[in-house]
């Protein structure tokens, strides 16, 4: 059959990471214009994604094949960077999280769970993906939670 004649599919909003083929997180140009330099900010003009896989180099990628690597970043972000805020908003930590294992009780959590509800909490700008850390927080606590129960 000739391809003229063959329908693409229609684009469904999804888009990988041309390097590790991650689904990418759409976002907005908050954490673009927050974590890329304005030199490059113009690669990634209207929709792009986040690669939120830790042992890829791309950060942020578009349908157009641009992408930003992770050492081109104005800031260094959570996950590439254990030593990152996992909330920019509130410099939650991994050794915050890792704290509240060890203490037993989720205290810092809840105190961030707290802090996220208030008007001091900007993620759509600060989170490199542009949403709410609270999920990522409590996924890194549990798997820190049962690797401590394993030992």
């Amino acid at each position: 059959m000739n391809k003229a004649f063959v329908r693409e599919p229609d684009f469904d909003g999804q888009a990988y990471c041309p390097r590790c083929g991650t689904l990418g997180v759409p976002v907005h140009e908050g954490p673009l214009d927050t974590y890329i330099p304005t030199d490059l900010r113009s690669k990634m003009h209207g929709a792009a994604w986040f690669c939120n896989y830790a042992h890829c180099d791309i950060a942020y990628f578009n349908l157009f094949e641009s992408v930003i690597e992770v050492d081109q970043l104005t800031l260094p972000i959570y996950p590439y960077d254990l030593d990152a805020p996992i909330c920019a908003c509130f410099h939650f930590t991994y050794e915050d999280v890792e704290a509240d294992v060890r203490e037993g009780p989720p205290t810092r959590i809840r105190q961030l769970l707290a802090k996220s509800e208030s008007p001091d909490a900007h993620c759509e700008t600060l989170s490199p993906d542009g949403r709410c850390c609270l999920p990522k927080v409590q996924k890194l606590f549990m798997k820190l939670r049962s690797q401590d129960n394993d030992e």
